[in-house]
């Protein structure tokens, strides 16, 4: 699968072949680094449609973030896409991270408000000359023509939203200020993307929207991951995990299974694509991939 980094992103997913990509995170250390480029050098072969660089929370690892996005650019065939947050930086900043990332050759971000400074659940504030809404972030990046802009969506709505309608019409201001696709926080049911879809598209919201995938491969760490998003996991997940708690292996093959059956309800219920949370490792995406019979 080729991508042609011309292309803008929505002309991308439109070509009719099916999107998979794949999102990493800036690394703390020399180890997590090495972890990282085996995971890029084991998935690249998979032809991925773009690969997304995460951002830390408060902005913490930009210059990271710029180098390793940059580096993808520079060293791989892929399509690289940087996060990029209101939190932590002034507009000035914003635009001079902006630069850095044009200078090294990347045209696509993924322009989130992202976690309040003191971390998920603590109230949101602004950065004193900075942005407050993801919107206005899009905005401000819509005004450079060599930029491409993905933004997040959520399939059970934002956890600061009053309600699943509210959420799908600050989807479409992010539409409307210039956003060409959406990828979802993970997905825990297809029925869950699928309402999301229903409600951006009721509302106008007319971008592709790509279901996040993360597997789960230990039951205890996906529950406070799905805590901190204030959701719960579904009760059918749980009924066929919890037996597999101290079989880490059996619970590891189960997870992967439940993973691959719900991306293939995806697809089937006409996702884009799908957009794999790897945790800066290749195996399971890999496993998936084969249970998919998606080859490299």
């Amino acid at each position: 699968m080729t991508h042609g980094r011309d292309l803008s992103m929505r002309e991308l997913l439109e070509r009719g072949d099916r999107s998979f990509s794949f999102e990493f995170f800036p690394p703390k250390d020399e180890a997590g680094e090495q972890q990282l480029w085996q995971a890029i050098t084991e998935l690249e072969p998979f032809g991925p449609t773009f690969v997304s660089v995460t951002y830390g929370a408060g902005g913490t690892t930009r210059d990271r973030t710029v180098a390793i996005t940059e580096r993808i650019a520079r060293e791989t065939s892929m399509l690289p896409v940087a996060h990029l947050t209101c939190v932590g930086h002034t507009t000035d900043e914003i635009g001079a991270i902006l630069d850095e990332l044009s200078e090294a050759g990347v045209r696509h971000v993924m322009a989130l408000r992202g976690d309040p400074p003191g971390g998920p659940g603590t109230p949101w504030t602004p950065t004193e000359g900075g942005l407050t809404y993801a919107d206005e972030l899009v905005a401000l990046i819509r005004r450079r023509p060599d930029m491409r802009i993905g933004v997040a969506a959520f399939p059970e709505g934002h956890v600061d939203a009053a309600d699943l309608d509210a959420d799908a019409r600050v989807l479409k201001a992010k539409y409307d200020a210039g956003a060409e696709f959406a990828v979802t926080e993970m997905v825990l049911r297809a029925s869950d993307y699928v309402g999301l879809v229903e409600r951006a598209r009721a509302v106008g919201a007319d971008l592709p929207i790509i279901p996040g995938i993360m597997p789960i491969l230990n039951l205890r760490s996906m529950e406070r991951m799905v805590e901190l998003s204030r959701r719960q996991l579904p009760q059918e997940v749980a009924d066929r995990l919890a037996p597999l708690a101290d079989d880490p292996q059996r619970l590891r093959t189960e997870g992967i299974a439940i993973a691959t059956e719900l991306c293939e309800a995806l697809l089937d219920a006409g996702a884009p694509g799908l957009h794999f949370y790897t945790l800066n490792r290749s195996r399971a995406t890999r496993e998936i991939f084969a249970n998919l019979r998606i080859t490299a």
